[in-house]
């Protein structure tokens, strides 16, 4: 429900900017709370500040998120609205919290190139192309949020994350709660 939040109504939409690792998120979403003066939340930074996590995965090489300490921690923030949340997941926030939820996608070629100047590798680096390639962020983000306030962009190129940029700054300001 656009705008709920236990019982009151947020004045600013909060947005979710999820999809694979190298997608382009954390741009898109910093560049987002620049052009409309919006809280960003990196998730992944979040953790390691706060220590909201349960220890580090050596087979993919970070932390193992808890994800009850993530949302204790973004609960009050999340109401007053205003927020960008950029995370690779989705599933565990509660759908109350956003009013959309932006799953970038990038081909595959682009991110494989992009994964591996992050110095990505073997597991990690299959992995997060398979997740890519059967759209693994997509189906988690429909499966978890009411159909319409779930998009996909594609995020390629700088001009994709502008135009990116440009379309989801349009319908904040055509937002209504």
């Amino acid at each position: 429900m656009a705008g709920a939040n236990n019982g009151t109504r947020r004045l600013r939409p909060n947005l979710l900017i999820t999809g694979t690792p190298g997608t382009g998120k954390s741009t898109t979403a910093s560049a987002l709370a620049e052009a409309t003066n919006f809280r960003y939340i990196c998730v992944g930074d979040l953790v390691k500040e706060k220590n909201l996590h349960d220890g580090w995965d050596d087979q993919f090489e970070c932390h193992v998120i808890n994800e009850d300490l993530v949302c204790d921690e973004l609960e009050d923030i999340m109401e007053g609205g205003g927020i960008i949340v950029d995370y690779h997941g989705c599933d565990f926030f509660p759908e109350r919290w956003f009013d959309r939820v932006v799953v970038l996608q990038t081909e595959n070629s682009v991110l494989y190139d992009r994964l591996t100047k992050r110095g990505y590798s073997g597991t990690k680096l299959s992995n997060n192309i398979e997740c890519e390639i059967f759209q693994v962020l997509l189906e988690e983000a429909r499966d978890s949020y009411e159909e319409e306030i779930v998009i996909a962009l594609q995020s390629d190129t700088i001009e994709d994350i502008s135009n990116n940029v440009a379309s989801l700054t349009e319908w904040i300001t055509t937002w209504q709660p």
